[in-house]
């Protein structure tokens, strides 16, 4: 090993491999329907996320970071809210659940089962749902 490389280390960058998390784009209001037929299969699990917010960007990393996908059956689900105020809104009604952000939302049986906000978001939990 050179001098250099003793002193400022390697120039090599360590890549570890970016975890794939299947998420599945909430981009309409009809999709909930589909959404909601799927949960009677399969428990789902809607992940709303504020773009412009530094507490669901941390959210939403952790989120990320936790997720084990050989570990669950349950379905992803992202809605971007910023762009999907809509769909937020809907969700609010047809699931009652209170408009949080960010909040993870977990159906089953066309029934919310889970709901959770900031940091009380654990990916760790879908686990119980499988």
């Amino acid at each position: 090993m050179s001098l250099l490389k003793k002193i400022f280390g390697s120039n090599e960058i360590s890549r570890t491999p970016k975890k794939i998390i299947p998420w599945n784009r909430l981009t309409s209001v009809n999709q909930l329907i589909e959404i909601e037929k799927e949960s009677f299969h399969q428990p789902i699990a809607i992940f709303k996320h504020s773009t412009r917010c530094g507490t669901s960007s941390m959210a939403l990393r952790q989120f990320e970071s936790q997720f084990e996908a050989d570990n669950t059956s349950v379905k992803l689900y992202f809605l971007d809210l910023l762009s999907f105020k809509d769909i937020s809104n809907e969700i609010a009604i047809r699931f009652q659940v209170f408009h949080e952000s960010p909040q993870l939302i977990v159906l089953k049986d066309g029934n919310t089962i889970h709901h959770s906000s900031h940091h009380q978001i654990d990916a760790g939990l879908l686990e119980q749902f499988s």
